[in-house]
């Protein structure tokens, strides 16, 4: 057999966070910062999984997962949520404490479940070695736990000739049926490793380009040109469900007053959505002054909403010097913001900014969004593997 190699993208949101816990649409897109999964075919009796981002590796003998567990653990063309028995002899076959919610932990849960249910071929398990490697950072909101998922998924589904395949010489993709299996078992993937995910990150990974979200529906957005960023990870800890509940009460002491901070925030939303439409073919100068004034809006409104940090001013702040301008995206608090960066922005403006935010301890990567979903990889000389991929 040969090597099976795919990757999928992360995500960054536009426009539309938190006011979404409200009914509000959101706005999100691929990023260009992949995930990147080897299945290698091995004669060794076991199942090997390499993450080298977070320092974890694992093999399990066949015949003990054979003897440990009824395979398959779900029909491979059903997905199903795992069942808290099953999810409990995971973790006991992985060593893990019955009470961990520790995101690594679920990760190789996440890994055995979608194993044990995908390719499980009359009873038996293939002996493979599968090395996952990343150059999304870890825990920062920018889906990296999707991309996992999304990964293997994918990947597993191939091995076992659930979906077929197609494209060029480079790269390929799969058909519509088969990308909504891959979509369904990433999302039993998410469940597993974060619980009562929305499904958002996952359809992103999945299917590339955008999304447009709003009370639990997700619709691809048909018309998304690639834009550039530059993403830049504050590295400041913070908690969603803190910032979350924050808004919660602010909404609750002053109603009126929060209402329409949300229904502007959902203008800008649309706003936004209209004009990347128009971007497909029409990149004019007009386009992405708009673009630059919701990104501000959008800024202040968050600021508004309580979920704004003194890091996140000085990105804002310092881009704002090199004429760019900047925004946070996801919960806030700290975690990441992104900057537009139009088609003409010289490279030493954008040099300068990434020396000065290195300076200040944040990290920062020039990328796209508008990405393509995942994909799997015929030539490798083709694409920048990650090098222990390689």
């Amino acid at each position: 057999m040969e090597d099976i190699v795919v990757s999928a993208p992360g995500k960054v949101i536009l426009h539309g966070e938190h006011a979404v816990v409200y009914g509000k649409v959101a706005l999100a897109s691929a990023l260009n910062l992949r995930t990147f999964l080897r299945i290698r075919k091995k004669n060794d009796g076991k199942i090997s999984l390499n993450l080298p981002n977070i320092d974890i590796k694992a093999s399990w003998e066949i015949q003990n997962l054979k003897n440990s567990l009824q395979l398959p653990l779900c029909d491979p063309l059903k997905p199903n949520c795992v069942e808290n028995e099953v999810l409990d002899q995971l973790k006991v076959i992985a060593g893990i404490s019955p009470d961990s919610t520790q995101t690594t932990d679920l990760a190789l849960i996440a890994f055995l479940y979608l194993m044990g249910s995908i390719t499980v071929t009359s009873g038996d398990l293939p002996s493979i070695e599968v090395t996952v490697s990343s150059n999304l950072p870890i825990s920062a909101g920018l889906g990296s736990s999707a991309g996992y998922s999304v990964c293997l998924a994918a990947s597993l589904l191939q091995l076992n000739g659930f979906i077929g395949s197609q494209g060029s010489e480079d790269t390929a993709g799969w058909s519509k049926d088969d990308m909504v299996l891959i979509n369904s078992w990433a999302f039993q993937g998410e469940k597993i490793i974060h619980g009562n995910p929305s499904g958002i990150d996952n359809s992103v990974s999945s299917y590339g380009g955008a999304i447009r979200f709003q009370s639990g529906k997700i619709t691809p957005i048909e018309k998304m040109p690639k834009l550039r960023i530059l993403l830049i990870n504050t590295k400041i800890p913070r908690s969603t469900k803190t910032l979350v509940a924050g808004m919660r009460d602010l909404y609750n002491t002053l109603p009126n007053v929060m209402q329409p901070i949300l229904d502007s925030t959902e203008a800008v939303t649309e706003k936004c959505q209209s004009v990347l439409a128009q971007l497909v073919n029409d990149g004019t100068d007009e386009n992405y002054k708009i673009l630059e004034k919701l990104i501000d809006i959008n800024q202040h409104l968050l600021e508004a909403m309580g979920v704004g940090h003194p890091a996140l001013n000085t990105i804002v702040m310092l881009t704002c010097k090199y004429g760019l301008h900047s925004k946070l995206t996801g919960a806030g608090g700290g975690g990441c913001a992104f900057t537009l960066l139009r088609p003409d922005t010289a490279e030493d403006k954008i040099t300068n900014i990434k020396k000065e935010l290195n300076m200040l301890g944040y990290d920062c990567w020039e990328t796209s969004v508008g990405a393509n979903g995942v994909s799997r990889h015929l030539d490798l000389n083709s694409t920048s593997f990650p090098s222990n991929l390689l």
